[in-house]
């Protein structure tokens, strides 16, 4: 099988790769990377991709960084059904408009909430101080209210009305902070049931599936050793990325 993707489903990006390619019935080697263990910074993964991220795709001597490039790659070369990546020009303006907003907005702001309220003070052994965490919720709840008036507005789905790579992406970036007990949903029942339509779309049992490392999250938390000079590594990154 010439098709590799190198993922750990802690990621959100990675789950959006791995969610798609299993409900398009694209074969592919799962490559496991575990971000706990601190292996994207190891040599034999530096050889598939230097930005030392993932996802990460080898299509034989092709390899690809970046999950947006990778999701309208496998789009693209697998041909899948057009509601993912519509061939309309407007309509997959939509897609595209969303893909480029959430790269500084729910992708950052869901991932901060859960860095702040469990990853980092696992890393560190220090909690993160209240006003920092305050100021993480009140930013992503603000992105989050964008995605609803502007992005989703009354329309069931971002792009219209059937599913796309955009709610894809959206979905599993705002799923990430119940990871550590923050409901990105509550209180909002139009996001709620945009988020249960998502579910259907994607298939129920294959999304539990994907999300399932994320609600054992914990359990990988407590095995980490802090004062291993990769954690630290992970824990100096982090800290800088989300400030």
């Amino acid at each position: 099988m010439s098709l590799q993707l190198y993922l750990d489903l802690f990621s959100p990006p990675c789950r959006s790769v791995y969610i798609f390619a299993r409900n398009n019935n694209i074969g592919f080697e799962f490559k496991f990377v575990s971000l706990a263990a601190g292996q994207q910074y190891g040599e034999e993964f530096e050889k598939v991709n230097m930005l030392r991220l993932v996802p990460a795709l080898k299509d034989g001597d092709f390899a690809l960084a970046e999950s947006v490039a990778i999701l309208k790659y496998l789009a693209g070369k697998y041909q899948t059904p057009d509601h993912w990546y519509p061939s309309d020009l407007q309509q997959r303006a939509r897609v595209d408009e969303y893909l480029a907003w959430q790269h500084s907005n729910i992708r950052f702001h869901g991932p901060r909430v859960f860095m702040f309220k469990g990853l980092l003070p696992a890393l560190t052994g220090q909690p993160i101080p209240k006003e920092r965490m305050d100021e993480a919720v009140e930013d992503l709840q603000a992105s989050i209210q964008l995605l609803e008036d502007k992005f989703l507005q009354d329309r069931p789905y971002i792009a219209g009305q059937e599913v796309s790579l955009a709610d894809l992406v959206a979905v599993v970036e705002l799923m990430q902070p119940l990871g550590v007990g923050f409901d990105s949903f509550s209180g909002r029942p139009k996001l709620t049931a945009w988020r249960e339509r998502v579910k259907v779309a994607l298939g129920k049992e294959l999304f539990d599936e994907a999300h399932e490392p994320l609600m054992k999250i914990e359990e990988t938390w407590s095995n980490l050793d802090r004062q291993s000079p990769i954690m630290q590594r992970v824990a100096m990154r982090l800290q800088k990325v989300y400030k």
